[in-house]
C-alpha cells in the first residue's frame, strides 16, 4: 500500500530535514520503503519511530498533518513533486498551494 507521508531524518540530532512524499507500506506492517530505504519501525526510541535498516540513521515517520504542524520543531518541510498535487489538494485542501513544493512547519 501506497501513501502519501512526513518522513523525517533524525540522524543529527532532533530537528532534521522533513519531506512529505509517497511512502510504500510492506504487508507485514513492520516497514516503510522511502526513496530506497528500507525504514524498520521500532517500539523504542527517543524522537524517532523507524531505523534505516542499512545505515542504522534514526526517522520520524507519519500521516501527515490537515493543518501541516508535521515538524515537531518547526522549520522547512519539502515535499517531493510526485507527491505535491495529492498533499495540497487532499490533505491539505488548499488548491490555491498546489505549485509550492515546500512550506514552513
Amino acid at each position: 500500500m501506497r501513501r502519501v507521508m512526513y518522513v523525517e531524518f533524525k540522524g543529527q540530532g532532533l530537528a532534521g530535514s522533513g519531506r512529505i512524499g509517497w511512502v510504500e507500506l510492506t504487508k507485514s506492517g513492520c516497514s516503510f520503503r522511502y526513496q530506497g530505504k528500507e525504514l524498520l519501525k521500532t517500539k523504542s526510541g527517543y524522537k524517532y519511530n523507524c531505523i534505516d535498516v542499512d545505515t542504522g540513521d534514526h526517522y520520524w515517520v507519519s500521516g501527515p498533518k490537515k493543518r501541516g504542524g508535521d515538524r515537531l520543531y518547526g522549520g522547512i518541510v519539502e515535499i517531493d513533486e510526485d507527491a505535491r498535487e495529492e498533499y495540497w489538494l487532499r490533505i491539505r485542501n488548499l488548491p490555491e498551494n498546489v505549485h509550492l513544493s515546500e512550506y514552513r512547519g
